[in-house]
């Protein structure tokens, strides 16, 4: 292509529609993407899945003809959710392309990319290449047109989420689901309708536009609704997912927002118990709590850098069958090392229908430390602002410094972390002690030191 938008990410491609991301572009991604395939050998055959955005098919019908047009075959799976695409490729053994901007608001569209069995493409792995492609443009030679097909496989998705978790004797429960307008209101319906639950639905009007909240629930507003919800009908549980429904957020029966790092200890406790002595991953913004439940419960904890590239890759390479992101990504070894909130959900479900006691009672042991939660900065020059963080808390006692990602800096009973974004120009800082005191302290130090930078 002549003119090629800057919109290869650390993990996926977005970009928005129309002015960045364009029916010619997606056929030029198509093209390199075949490319990709044939040179690292993989089968010859793509899997294309679409979120509810409006630009969706047109630019997933462009991504296929150029597939297609190199001689590779596509098998188009309709209407997914990201953890669906991952799916269709573990079960199929092909490589996958996903039309979603997941939790961005609707002027955005992106592809997320994998080879066979939900192998990532992710800058390092790929992506970087597939970019180089599509800069260079690809001749199409002429040969045989590859064939398109299409295949429904929600069911067979949903039969393989139900026979990973035993939920078959759980107590009756009530449950509200924020789909957010995005793709969980198509994948919910027919995952949760098959439980021993009354299932509250909201927002599952498919609807690219997002015309309630954004379908982000990292962000506390967007669970507004459904904490309220909780309440109103006195549900056990409440659920959000993001756009394209691979992340799930948890809201206690008290209409609390349950922290993603709770979610991670809860769910690698039950992993354990099924499997005793696994290893299991957390990435470094994780809470404290997480390391301390692995290494209770007898298993071996690996610390990972933030993004699903880096878990996946060191899942496959250590043999995890579990791995937890702060961020509300939960991957699992029998879901070929991807991410499904719809699995990570189904554990707490089935959890709390195993038990007399409420989500809160059960997540009281993971609560060990006060956090201050994701907090961001536009500074002039990161590296320079992290290093005269180091110099000054390297000098103090007792105290770890590590550059696994970004700056990490460990005390006795407190952390915090420093990394510049993935996918935006920002630093983001993240605090945790064992109180609320020591954490508004060490929070308060750092922002004073970052309102300088």
């Amino acid at each position: 292509m002549n003119s090629v938008p800057d919109i290869f990410k650390a993990y996926d491609i977005r970009g928005l529609v129309d002015s960045q991301i364009t029916p010619d572009f997606s056929f030029a991604t198509g093209l390199a993407f075949a490319r990709f395939v044939q040179q690292e050998r993989e089968p010859a055959t793509v899997v294309v899945a679409q979120d509810m955005r409006p630009s969706s098919p047109a630019l997933a019908d462009a991504f296929s003809a150029g597939v297609t047009s190199t001689g590779l075959d596509v098998i188009r799976i309709g209407l997914a959710s990201t953890d669906m695409l991952y799916f269709a490729s573990g079960k199929l053994g092909l490589p996958g392309a996903m039309f979603t901007a997941s939790h961005n608001p609707a002027a955005y569209n992106g592809i997320k990319l994998c080879l066979s069995n939900a192998r990532p493409v992710g800058q390092d792995s790929g992506l970087r290449t597939i970019e180089g492609f599509v800069r260079q443009g690809s001749a199409i030679e002429i040969r045989s047109v590859g064939v398109e097909n299409k295949r429904d496989m929600l069911k067979e998705y949903v039969d393989h989420l139900l026979n990973l978790v035993n939920l078959d004797s759980i107590r009756p429960l009530r449950i509200v689901i924020d789909a957010g307008n995005g793709m969980a209101g198509h994948t919910a319906p027919a995952i949760f309708s098959r439980l021993n639950c009354t299932v509250i639905p909201m927002y599952y009007e498919l609807d690219g536009s997002f015309p309630n909240h954004e379908a982000n629930p990292i962000d506390s507003k967007n669970l507004r609704d459904l904490q309220q919800a909780v309440k109103t009908h006195k549900a056990d549980l409440g659920l959000a997912f993001d756009g394209d429904a691979d992340r799930c957020f948890l809201v206690d029966e008290n209409g609390v927002a349950i922290n993603p790092s709770d979610l991670t200890s809860l769910i690698a406790h039950r992993e354990l118990v099924k499997s005793p002595g696994s290893t299991i991953i957390y990435n470094l913004i994780s809470s404290r709590a997480v390391l301390e439940v692995i290494q209770e419960n007898g298993g071996i904890a690996l610390r990972s850098r933030v993004g699903h590239s880096y878990i996946k890759a060191m899942m496959a390479k250590s043999g995890a069958i579990f791995g937890g992101e702060h961020s509300g990504h939960f991957y699992f070894k029998e879901f070929w090392h991807a991410d499904s909130g719809a699995l990570a959900a189904l554990h707490a479900i089935a959890a709390l229908g195993e038990s007399e006691k409420s989500m809160s009672e059960i997540l009281k042991p993971y609560q060990r430390y006060v956090c201050s939660g994701e907090i961001n900065f536009t500074v002039g020059e990161a590296q320079s602002v992290m290093a005269r963080v180091e110099e000054i808390f390297s000098t103090r006692t007792l105290v770890e410094v590590d550059h696994l990602d970004g700056l990490s800096v460990i005390g006795e009973s407190w952390w915090f972390n420093l990394r510049a974004s993935n996918t935006e120009p920002l630093l983001r800082l993240n605090v945790e002690a064992k109180t609320a005191t020591a954490m508004n302290k060490l929070r308060d130090e750092l922002l004073s030191l970052l309102a300088l930078g």
